[in-house]
This record gives structure tokens, sequence and C-alpha cells, in this order.
């Protein structure tokens, strides 16, 4: 079996018929369109988008400090005037 991701569901047939009115009506939530009740794909408002890319920024940026932060010993001290 597999797993949804989302409270929300909707048919693939329903989706298509208005795809505007179900990311309406889910209130920011994300939405499984499901093809022969499995997950065919996932829909979210743009807003929802924005914050799902945000968080995905963020973590990328956390494991780049915590990979320069294992190089911290061999750093070298510089002057900002001397560059």
């Amino acid at each position: 079996m597999e797993n949804i991701h989302s409270l929300l569901t909707v048919s693939i047939s329903e989706f298509k018929q208005n795809p505007g009115k179900v990311v309406e009506e889910a209130h920011g939530q994300p939405v499984a369109v499901l093809n022969h009740n499995r997950p065919a794909f996932y829909t979210v408002s743009p807003e929802l988008m924005a914050q799902m890319a945000e968080l995905y920024d963020e973590r990328q940026l956390a494991t780049l400090v915590q990979s320069r932060l294992k190089s911290v010993s061999r750093a070298v001290k510089v002057n900002l005037d001397d560059l």
C-alpha cells in the first residue's frame, strides 16, 4: 500500500474539471490527486510552494554550513582591509 502525504484527496477526474477550485477549497493545504486510488501527484497553493522552497533552501544552506564547520581548523585569519 502506498502512503498518502496529505489529509485531502481528490480524484484526477474531479481535479481536471476545475483545478483552481480544488486548490481554493483546500485553504492552503496540500491535496493528493489520485488516479485509480493511488497518488498521481500533489498540488499546493503558491504560498505553500514558496514556504517549501524556503525550507529547502535553508536545509541546503545548513548542510553547507555543517560541511564548512568541519574544516574551520584549517581556516586562515585575514584582515578585510588587506583584501
